[in-house]
């Protein structure tokens, strides 16, 4: 029988990471059967336990057992505008996801916007306080200074998206990459010659991942790569319709637009409507996240769906697993979990 004090393969405490690997199951799983989750079947609760209970596991960082030292407080930090937050659904669907996961915890979530350098300031003096358990990014630029802000405070983080390849963060991302090349690759079956692409913000890894799916979209059909049909916008409407105007200028024989989201394909949509072509009949559209605004549109948007509450949901069981074992990421081997979720193009009028 296990006794209180057993000791892990590590030689010390036995960690959630042993617990999880004895039970067979991911680190979120067994940060669900401690907190109480129901979200968790019968076998595999029974299986967590007995993984507890034959380790010797003692739960006291865990979301249920909290240290004196908690605050019950995760915060989701968005480095934008707030007029952007409530104007793409991408963030309103992300905050659903993650409301949802955490309303079975109790922890208490805090929504805070870094769009400007005074924001950030305060951010950062509020963060060295440590008035928060862990936290959530969402919407982070490749020179964002938040996650090493992070990783020096050593507070808990995940982020939605990779800043880059290299990221050392655990992340939650979809697959930008096979998303742009689905995209491409049903233009070109639907006999598009002449596929522009409005891309979103450059610093931002996964825009930067959805021109690469373009680009190999193109070449697997063997069609050359035009420089001149690939715009960089800002993810607005307004910077669609500001790409949309440049490209026209460009290449007004164009006859499929690939946009980097929905919103940036609304405004797109705009553009080509007041130069007189037609959707989908003279230019074929589609869009990137199969928001609303994707369903609502006329014709309705063809868009890559990336499953954004699932991100959401993600987020929080990685970041739980992070709270309950709160050693510095140098000292776990940066065993880091980097989640990518599978995109799916959503066919519909547009294209």
């Amino acid at each position: 029988m296990a006794v209180h004090g057993a000791r892990g393969r590590s030689g010390g405490r036995p960690t959630l990471e042993e617990v999880a690997a004895r039970a067979g199951v991911g680190r979120g799983t067994v940060s669900r059967v401690i907190n109480g989750s129901p979200r968790v079947s019968d076998a595999t609760r029974a299986a967590v336990e007995a993984a507890v209970a034959e380790l010797g596991y003692v739960p006291n960082t865990a979301a249920r057992a909290l240290a004196a030292n908690r605050t019950d407080a995760i915060a989701l930090v968005v480095p934008e505008p707030e007029t952007r937050f409530f104007a793409e659904p991408y963030f309103s669907d992300m905050l659903r996801g993650v409301g949802a996961e955490l309303s079975e915890t109790e922890m208490q979530l805090l929504l805070i916007f870094a769009g400007s350098d005074r924001e950030r300031q305060r951010l950062a003096q509020y963060l060295a306080a440590h008035r928060v358990d862990g936290v959530l990014l969402v919407s982070v630029h490749a020179d964002d200074p938040l996650p090493d802000l992070l990783s020096q405070l050593e507070i808990p983080a995940v982020i939605s998206g990779r800043r880059s390849a290299e990221e050392t963060l655990p992340s939650v991302d979809s697959d930008n990459y096979g998303g742009g090349r689905a995209a491409v690759e049903h233009l070109i079956a639907r006999g598009r010659r002449s596929i522009a692409h409005l891309a979103g913000r450059m610093d931002v890894y996964g825009a930067q991942r959805r021109v690469d799916g373009y680009r190999q979209g193109l070449l697997d059909a063997g069609h050359a790569v035009d420089e001149r049909l690939i715009v960089p916008g800002d993810f607005t409407e307004e910077g669609g319709r500001r790409a949309m105007s440049l490209l026209l200028e460009r290449c007004p024989d164009l006859d499929a637009v690939f946009a980097g989201s929905d919103v940036m394909a609304a405004g797109a949509r705009q553009v080509l409507r007041e130069s007189g072509r037609r959707i989908p009949d003279d230019v074929a559209l589609i869009g990137y996240d199969d928001s609303a605004i994707a369903r609502h549109m006329d014709p309705p948007l063809t868009s890559v769906r990336q499953p954004i509450e699932e991100m959401g949901r993600a987020m929080i069981d990685l970041l739980l697993g992070e709270i309950a074992d709160r050693r510095p990421a140098i000292s776990r081997g940066l065993e880091k979990r980097q989640l990518v979720l599978p995109a799916e193009l959503v066919v519909r009028a547009s294209s």
